[in-house]
Formats: C-alpha cells, structure tokens, sequence
C-alpha cells in the first residue's frame, strides 16, 4: 500500500471507525493514460486511482449525496494533492 493509500485508510479509520474498509488503488488501470506519468512526476506516487469501500455507522442514515460529501470532506487534501479519481462505495454493514 502506497503513502496515499495509507493517508486515507488512516483517516476514513480515524473519522468513521468503519465496520468495513477497503481502499483499493486501481492506478495500475490506468498507467497507460497520457497524464499517468506526468502525475507520478508530479505528485511523487504513481498513485491516482482509488475505489474506497465503507461501511461505517456515522454515515447509515445519511443521503447518498451527504454520505458523499463526508467522506470527501476528509479527503479534501488528498484530493487536491495525488488523487486523480476515486470511486466511492457506501454500503450498509
């Protein structure tokens, strides 16, 4: 798992404590794009590709879209600084 990974395994974990919690980089997907190697120059990481899974109680009960918003509120500086894309799951656990 690289430094971006981790930073947001550790603070989905330190925000949610979700029941379920998978970050999966998918970079590798997409490596052969024409800003791949831009973005690892960069960035410093070739990571830029992410689906998170989460299931946590914080966020049962909230709507699809604030659900959302939650978790990339957490994310904010990730996603300004390494990621290029993150599919997001919320699901129920």
């Amino acid at each position: 798992m690289g430094p971006i990974a981790k930073s947001i395994k550790q603070k989905l974990e330190k925000t949610f404590s979700p029941t379920q919690l998978k970050v999966i980089d998918e970079s590798h997907k997409h490596a052969h794009h024409k800003g791949a190697q831009e973005h690892a120059a960069i960035h410093g990481s070739g990571e830029s590709h992410f689906h998170v899974i989460i299931a946590a109680p914080r966020l049962e009960g909230l709507s699809r879209v604030a659900a959302h918003r939650a978790v990339m509120d957490v994310l904010a500086d990730e996603m300004k600084n390494g990621i290029h894309a993150l599919r997001l799951d919320i699901v129920k656990g």
